[in-house]
């Protein structure tokens, strides 16, 4: 079956940059917009953001820095897909280094954790799905950032791009999204309270759950 070429924004001819065309991919691999195992052709990048296939070669390398595309000999350059291996890596990850986070967030933490959990109730209003998993990632986002710690805040950015194409593997987004929206109030519920022991008790039991819902969604695709 022939894909449909992805249409692509021009970019602003000041930002006609090998980074600057990694970052529009890189959105549009967030928002499922370039699905795992979608090919992308360097002529058709370059022609639809107006750049030389030389920039558009270097944002490939970039993007395969961050483990987004995988370059397949004689084939070209594809979205990554995700297996079981990737999965309880990453989730291994974010078992060391959540909880560094949960127990440092502070007063404009727990506001700011507040305002991502209802926004992600008004997307189950609106039945956004991909809304609610976007608040999900920024949710734990915003955990990890109450470390202070720009290396890890790099390193998990990362990793919740990586995590992302997981999602993206699955039809129910729904069912992958919608148990956990709860959870995410239960922490606040807990942090509020002051009770740190319980909160990160929570957040190992959820981050176990979250590992074993995925890996059987995705065995089951």
């Amino acid at each position: 079956m022939t894909q449909t070429e992805p249409a692509l924004p021009t970019l602003p001819r000041r930002a006609s940059t090998a980074e600057a065309v990694a970052e529009v991919l890189r959105v549009q691999i967030a928002e499922g917009r370039l699905r795992p195992g979608t090919q992308l052709r360097e002529e058709h990048i370059a022609g639809a953001m107006e750049v030389s296939r030389n920039t558009v070669r270097e944002s490939f390398r970039l993007l395969g820095h961050a483990r987004l595309v995988e370059h397949a000999l004689h084939r070209g350059v594809f979205v990554r897909t995700v297996g079981p291996d990737e999965i309880r890596a990453m989730y291994r990850t974010r078992r060391l280094v959540e909880p560094l986070g949960l127990v440092r967030v502070d007063a404009r933490g727990v506001t700011a954790l507040h305002e991502i959990v209802e926004r992600a109730e008004s997307a189950v209003s609106q039945a956004d799905w991909s809304a609610v998993g976007t608040a999900d990632i920024d949710f734990h986002r915003r955990v990890v950032a109450a470390c202070d710690s720009v290396h890890l805040a790099a390193m998990f950015e990362g990793l919740l791009a990586e995590l992302r194409l997981g999602f993206l593997r699955l039809p129910d987004a729904q069912a992958l999204h919608e148990p956990f929206l709860q959870r995410n109030r239960r922490l606040l519920v807990l942090l509020e309270a002051g009770d740190l022991e319980a909160a990160v008790a929570e957040l190992d039991d959820y981050l176990v759950t979250a590992e074993a819902n995925l890996l059987e969604a995705v065995r089951d695709r």
